[in-house]
């Protein structure tokens, strides 16, 4: 599979990763036998780049990363790369945000990966103050000189949030929504990543499952599923559910997308073609709950590009649907 690199990452990532929320929690149940079927299948389509986060599970998604790679031995491909994400365990104030929890944070994360050096840890969409605090990115720098990680970047809500982030000289990646449904990050983020060396992680890729086709006005999801109880924000930024998209209009404007799906490709693999299309985009990390899904993710890289009206269809189709039912600040 191809792979991206940017400057101040300095490592080469799959241009498809693999995004393990759903591994952890909130997406309903995941055994562990099927949580490591996806990783190996993953790994074994070419997946280089693994996302995670200390509260995926509360540690559960991290702990399973940590026992898969065990588990290769000698066998394990080189070049794999784990991010993790922390900042979410604790109360959402900025002044949490300090060295001593850092370090704290950093060693679980640590043990449950069953590393010394962690590759990449990100701030994981803590608030926006944090982003503009100097003596954050100073206690990361302090985090790298310690050898507890070998880089550190920022998972972010919105447009303005990346921005800052990456005007700091040692952010190495930034990780943010970008998909049919949220293109905004495509004229305010990409460019000026690129032109500043960070590496661009494209999450939710498939709007939580909407890009996929597969739902209906009437399909109902498990109580313990994010996307059946954050639908309205309550539990955490309405964003990350459906993209931010009503679930109504998301279900019609999918419709409208799957038809643009070339022969051959699914929509889902027609959406991630679509990312890492965008100039700037260095990875995409869909989730997968089986190897079947895993394996189809990866396949969408070796897909053709897609053609310029298909492009202009999808740009269409979300300046009619979308643009003014997603709030301005993503």
């Amino acid at each position: 599979m191809e792979e991206r690199t940017a400057g101040r990452l300095g490592r080469g990532l799959s241009v498809i990763g693999l995004g393990t929320w759903q591994l952890g929690a909130d997406w309903g149940q995941v055994a562990d036998d099927d949580a490591l079927a996806v990783l190996a299948a993953a790994v074994d389509s070419g997946v280089t780049f693994l996302d995670t986060a200390d509260v995926y599970g509360d540690g559960r998604s991290e702990r399973l990363i940590g026992a898969f790679l065990r588990g290769l031995g000698p066998a394990r491909p080189g070049g794999i790369v784990v991010a993790t994400k922390m900042g979410r365990r604790g109360p959402q104030d900025p002044a949490e945000f300090t060295l001593d929890n850092f370090r704290r944070w950093n060693d679980r994360s640590r043990e449950n990966l069953g590393v010394e050096t962690l590759d990449l840890v990100q701030l994981h969409c803590p608030p926006t103050a944090v982003y503009r605090t100097p003596a954050v990115y100073e206690a990361l720098d302090t985090l790298v000189a310690e050898k507890r990680t070998a880089a550190y970047g920022v998972s972010v809500e919105t447009c303005a949030e990346a921005l800052e982030a990456i005007a700091r000289p040692h952010v190495a990646g930034v990780q943010i929504i970008i998909n049919p449904f949220r293109q905004k990050p495509l004229t305010e983020v990409l460019g000026a990543a690129h032109e500043a060396g960070v590496a661009v992680i494209a999450r939710v890729p498939l709007a939580s499952g909407l890009l996929s086709g597969k739902y209906r006005h009437d399909t109902v999801f498990a109580p313990e599923d994010h996307r059946a109880y954050n639908r309205d924000g309550s539990s955490f930024d309405v964003g990350e559910t459906f993209s931010g998209v009503d679930y109504d209009t998301g279900v019609e404007a999918a419709a409208e997308f799957a038809a643009l799906a070339p022969e051959g490709a699914t929509p889902a693999q027609t959406a991630l073609r679509w990312i890492i299309q965008q100039p700037g985009v260095t990875t995409v990390i869909p989730g997968a709950r089986n190897a079947g899904q895993a394996r189809a993710n990866s396949a969408a890289a070796a897909l053709p590009a897609l053609p310029g009206p298909t492009l202009d269809a999808v740009r269409e189709l979300y300046d009619r649907r979308i643009r003014a039912r997603v709030h301005h600040r993503w």
